[in-house]
């Protein structure tokens, strides 16, 4: 059975309760739940899981082919605009990575508009909430199908 990662950085432990306006009040219990079952339904794996430390996600990253991922689906946090360590670690991998965001990081501050991961990245889906990571499952399936 296929089976794929689900990173999620800095503070999305917070959602439900953190800017609601911004991310809504789905809880990260609730985002895991829907990505499982999203997965589920297409016959695949999922394991999610949240860090607010920087090292943690590049570990993750770096040890997922060996603990049986075929493909990742990370939603850095701010550590998508600025942290280089993710960056080397996606890119010293042979895992296609999805980067998604729950917000259109595009219609907020200028600082979120550039994505340091992203060229290292299969794409980049940002915008849906909750479905952002839904479509992030599917593209990660999708790369894989083609091979």
């Amino acid at each position: 059975m296929t089976a794929i990662l689900v990173l999620h950085g800095p503070n999305l432990n917070l959602l439900g309760s953190r800017e609601p306006a911004v991310y809504g009040r789905t809880t990260l219990a609730e985002v895991d739940a829907a990505i499982a079952r999203h997965g589920e339904a297409r016959g695949v794996r999922v394991d999610c899981r949240q860090s607010n430390h920087e090292g943690v996600l590049v570990d993750a990253i770096q040890q997922a082919a060996a603990q049986g991922f075929a493909a990742v689906v990370l939603n850095p946090g701010a550590l998508g605009h600025y942290s280089y360590a993710l960056r080397d670690a996606i890119a010293g991998v042979d895992l296609p990575v999805v980067e998604v965001h729950l917000s259109n990081v595009q219609a907020r501050e200028f600082f979120r508009h550039r994505s340091v991961i992203a060229p290292v990245c299969r794409g980049q889906i940002a915008g849906f909430g909750l479905h952002s990571y839904l479509l992030g499952v599917d593209a990660a399936l999708a790369v894989l199908a083609r091979g």
